[in-house]
């Protein structure tokens, strides 16, 4: 199945793809895609109306509670940013607030020498899972979509303290456009990761290149916090990004951006100045 959500930022409501691709409204069973029902999707009825026209659509979940990021995960884009793999995740956290839709316009922060981008599988959680073993660890998956980590690398790599402050900015995680259940999505270290710029192909990688699979990262995590319903999990990006150009790659005004991930659906968004 494939749930997402559409209509102005801020008043999304819940919905599904129907076989035809014709989006059905849910919001007659359910207020939003909570933690309560993420934890149930697979029993929600999807004979809900059809919603007219081409609204917008906004990011699969609402404002996580957690945004869990892997760093250098594919061994490639670690060497292409001077970095060795890691021995053990490389994690840090992204603010929820940067949350996007899959198609909203994305704004270079004021001040912003070096935005860039980063074409991830991410992990949506769908219930609790605290010091779970990597067998078991997929169980605790509600879905996967596609997102893009955006990053401003001068103020992620040059400024004082941890990643935070160059991934956090207002719009720098969009998310979707569909949240897709374990079902239809397949095995999550079989997916196509691709992202263009300006139609000019940047990053085209497979999720069988991660150091850190899923289920090891759901695993791995949940040792150190407890992974909610909604917690989303970025796992990382293939080689490409705009910073292991020569020159570097970095985003523009008026830039256009395509990432899109096998079964996981296409984002299609346009730079702007903030």
């Amino acid at each position: 199945m494939r749930f997402l959500r559409y209509g102005p930022a801020g008043a999304e409501r819940p919905g599904v793809l129907d076989s035809e691709g014709r989006i059905r409204d849910l919001g007659h069973v359910i207020s939003d895609f909570t933690p309560d029902t993420l934890s149930r999707l697979a029993d929600l009825p999807l004979d809900g109306p059809v919603v007219p026209g081409t609204p917008r659509i906004g990011a699969p979940v609402p404002r996580p509670g957690k945004i869990v990021c892997i760093g250098r995960n594919y061994a490639e884009h670690a060497a292409e940013t001077g970095n060795k793999p890691p021995p053990e995740p490389m994690i840090f956290m992204k603010a929820s607030s940067a949350q996007a839709g899959p198609f909203d316009p994305i704004p270079i922060p004021r001040g912003s020498v070096s935005t860039d981008y980063e074409a991830e599988l991410a992990i949506v959680i769908g219930h609790p899972a605290k010091h779970v073993a990597e067998a078991d660890a997929l169980g605790h998956v509600a879905g996967y979509m596609a997102m893009n980590d955006l990053s401003e690398r001068d103020w992620q790599w040059h400024r004082a303290g941890q990643y935070t402050k160059g991934k956090s900015c207002d719009g720098f995680a969009p998310m979707g456009p569909w949240l897709v259940t374990p079902d239809e999505a397949g095995d999550p270290q079989a997916m196509r990761v691709t992202l263009s710029v300006n139609g000019q192909p940047r990053q085209d990688g497979t999720t069988a290149d991660m150091i850190f699979g899923a289920a090891y990262l759901v695993s791995y995590l949940s040792d150190f916090f407890t992974l909610e319903p909604g917690d989303v999990i970025a796992t990382g990006t293939p080689s490409g990004v705009g910073a292991g150009m020569d020159p570097p790659g970095y985003l523009r005004p008026g830039d256009r951006l395509r990432l899109e991930i096998g079964g996981l659906g296409a984002q299609e968004a346009e730079v702007i100045g903030e």
